[in-house]
């Protein structure tokens, strides 16, 4: 495979996930250029991935403007960021893996999608599940026909407890309006998958969910605005200084602040987002939800996305008319009965050559093929038009949640 080279806009937890295979295939990636407002933590990518001063931007327009300085662009800013650096790659020529979702916005995500196809860039975006050795492995039993024709599919989100308050409490993604609700933000991933497995179109869908817990009122009798100044944290599971200010200083501790020393993440506690009462925060996203899907053929799906559980994984049990599979990605269990000669047994997952990075390896995967598509090398596992329907899954369903859970027909 040819090296290629990358510009990142965002320098975040997601752009460091994808940017690090050029730390561990330096062969295949190298970091071009990066675009990020905060000056601490562009200094630190810099620092991580090589790039010399003069390729460190604050804005991705400035980045984009520079010239054609690399092969392809990550854009993995937020998520109403994403549409005009997006655009204006397009418009240059630029190759480009968009983190999800597309955009926050249903008209925008359809322009994405539009303007990929005139301009015939190579576009992913990163639903990165669909890439990783579990769902593949899954994947190909169905396809074998190990279950035969399948009718139901339960899948579920587990959203452990502490990311629930970390991410869509606390953090960057607590607000419907300033990035996207959680049904797109967190589970358009879900919606992708369900279409990846089943292989056929959602034809339509209800959904019910609601933020129940993470309000003023449920707060511990004499709570206080923030974690450090409490006096009831033993009474509390989201205390802050107990998820932040332990020995372990990787994500999501990361994220908190760039200085990591214990100073350092203290004042982040005492200034900054993280350190807030959970009960006391601007978050307004559900903290549980479901989706009732009808697949074309008669396939039938439930999906659960619940942020009150200790585990930090999908589970999923894929019901047929000749037996059954039951999968559990966190400890890559797959479990296969067949109806027809009884028992059960272990379904070894395929070996995709993947390490340690996120998502079940999905975020190495994926960079991987990205890269090998740019060489012709590699269909795209997923189009750009595959990703707007699992957007439009998602903006459908929040309109169903919104609207007392009716049914959306999807054309």
């Amino acid at each position: 495979m040819s090296r290629h080279s990358a510009i990142v806009l965002g320098a975040g937890s997601r752009g460091r996930a994808y940017a690090d295979y050029a730390l561990k295939c330096p062969q295949e990636l190298s970091i071009a250029a990066v675009a990020e407002p905060d000056e601490a933590r562009r200094e630190a990518f810099a620092r991580r991935y090589g790039i010399p001063s003069s390729r460190c931007f604050p804005s991705w327009q400035e980045a984009l403007d520079a010239g054609r300085i690399a092969d392809a662009v990550f854009i993995c800013t937020l998520d109403d960021m994403h549409t005009a650096p997006a655009l204006r790659a397009m418009e240059l020529g630029y190759d480009i893996l968009l983190e999800k979702p597309m955009s926050n916005s249903e008209d925008e995500c359809r322009l994405i999608v539009e303007k990929a196809g005139e301009t015939g860039v190579h576009m992913s975006v990163c639903h990165v599940l669909r890439y990783t050795p579990f769902f593949r492995t899954v994947k190909k039993c169905i396809d074998d026909g190990l279950v035969g024709d399948v009718a139901v599919v339960d899948l579920r989100e587990n959203v452990c407890y502490w990311h629930q308050a970390h991410s869509f409490v606390r953090g960057n993604w607590r607000s419907s309006a300033l990035t996207s609700p959680m049904i797109l933000q967190k589970s358009c991933h879900d919606m992708d998958i369900l279409l990846y497995l089943l292989g056929v179109h959602c034809v339509r869908l209800s959904s019910f969910g609601f933020l129940g817990h993470f309000r003023p009122e449920n707060a511990p009798h004499g709570a206080a605005l923030r974690c450090l100044d409490c006096r009831v944290t033993a009474q509390c599971p989201y205390d802050a200084s107990r998820l932040y200010l332990g020995k372990e200083t990787g994500w999501p501790v990361d994220v908190i602040s760039d200085d990591l020393s214990l100073e350092g993440r203290r004042k982040a506690l005492q200034n900054g987002p993280y350190g807030r009462c959970v009960y006391h925060c601007d978050n307004d996203v559900v903290d549980r939800q479901t989706v009732n899907l009808e697949f074309e053929g008669g396939v039938l799906a439930t999906f659960t996305m619940t942020g009150f559980t200790n585990d930090h994984t999908r589970e999923l049990k894929i019901m047929g008319t000749r037996g059954q599979i039951v999968a559990r990605m966190d400890s890559g269990l797959i479990e296969y009965t067949d109806f027809l000669g009884g028992g059960t047994r272990r379904i070894d997952m395929i070996d995709l050559h993947t390490d340690s990075f996120g998502h079940g390896g999905g975020d190495h995967l994926i960079v991987k093929e990205f890269l090998q598509s740019l060489d012709g090398t590699l269909k795209g596992v997923s189009s750009p038009a595959t990703s707007l329907e699992s957007h439009l899954m998602c903006f459908a369903a929040e309109r169903s949640r919104l609207d007392g859970g009716r049914v959306v027909e999807l054309a």
